[in-house]
């Protein structure tokens, strides 16, 4: 994990800067477990069955916060078109959100028509190579979508959430600069969008890029909710979460067991942080975690080993023989 060294050369930087992070100065966290974007990449297909017990799992353990589905096409993404049977078979705790990714208007039309969907999850980007790769958009169209899927979310009793993915780079080569996320973010706000997530797609962010990124975007949105949806492999994860959670970001995506990956960001996938290093490094920041995994005497050993059996459940799911996920593709 990264130590008191590195998180003091964060707090240099920041003090450093123009502009003063308005990020949370509560301790409480918000923690959004994202099995959808822990499935989509896999080469095999899941049993509906399988996808199910999973959520029905995390539910029961107390997660609220679920990025679960996706609404696109299933060409494109063919691990996700049973989205609308697996919602249909959960009994939802009145306090859970589920987040449905949707791409376009007949996304939208379906998210809201299974009555389970509580946020619309929309991915813009700065880089127009992604939009390209992932929904075959221009930035400006991508913006004019997501202005009219919000009005569809309001009028459907619906939040949205919108992702800014690539907001710390790319691997095309295309420029980035800090002006171009932040304006990025406020026409994300023009929409009226209050909901935003910046996605570190392809595991390509600094610690100090992520701290000056979300310091200034608080500074200059400071009334929306904006959190990080960061990428990286196991051993880099905790100095990326220390940074984000030390210029106030109190909102993180993760996924049990670090799986995930966007299929159309690069060859390469990087995995989503994992959530029990999230939990593990929040916790030594001090942060207030959601009351099933506060570790008080009474509570430490029951919510470690429910991690750690989801954990094997997920690591399970995903390394299913090549038989069986031949035979799920025929």
């Amino acid at each position: 994990m990264i130590g008191e060294p590195c998180a003091r050369e964060i707090r240099t930087l920041l003090a450093t800067m123009h502009h003063t992070s308005k990020g949370s100065m509560t301790a409480n966290v918000k923690l959004v477990e994202c099995p959808r974007d822990a499935w989509q990449g896999l080469a095999h297909i899941i049993p509906t069955a399988d996808k199910i017990a999973y959520l029905r799992a995390l539910l029961a353990a107390g997660f609220r916060h679920l990025d679960a589905v996706s609404f696109v096409a299933s060409t494109a993404v063919p691990q996700m078109a049973d989205s609308e049977s697996v919602l249909a078979q959960l009994d939802l705790p009145t306090d859970a959100e589920i987040i449905g990714i949707v791409v376009n208007e007949r996304g939208a039309e379906r998210a809201i028509a299974t009555g389970h969907v509580s946020t619309l999850g929309y991915p813009h980007s700065i880089s127009q190579e992604f939009l390209s790769r992932n929904q075959h958009q221009t930035i400006e169209s991508s913006l004019t979508l997501l202005e009219r899927l919000q009005v569809r979310a309001v009028a459907g009793g619906l939040d949205t959430v919108a992702y800014l993915s690539m907001a710390f780079g790319n691997p095309y080569g295309e420029p980035w600069s800090l002006d171009q996320v932040l304006e990025a973010c406020r026409r994300i706000a023009d929409c009226g969008v209050r909901q935003l997530s910046l996605a570190d797609t392809v595991g390509a962010a600094t610690p100090e890029q992520i701290a000056e990124t979300l310091a200034a975007v608080f500074d200059r949105l400071p009334s929306l909710e904006v959190g990080v949806h960061l990428h990286a492999r196991r051993h880099a994860a905790p100095e990326r979460i220390r940074a984000a959670y030390h210029v106030g970001c109190r909102r993180f995506d993760s996924a049990l067991g670090g799986l995930g990956g966007c299929p159309f960001a690069q060859d390469a996938l990087v995995g989503n942080i994992p959530t029990e290093v999230l939990i593990e490094t929040l916790a030594d920041c001090g942060a207030t975690l959601p009351p099933f995994l506060a570790h008080t005497d009474s509570h430490t050993a029951a919510s470690d080993s429910t991690l750690a059996a989801l954990v094997a459940s997920s690591q399970k799911i995903a390394a299913a023989p090549a038989a069986a996920a031949r035979s799920e593709r025929l």
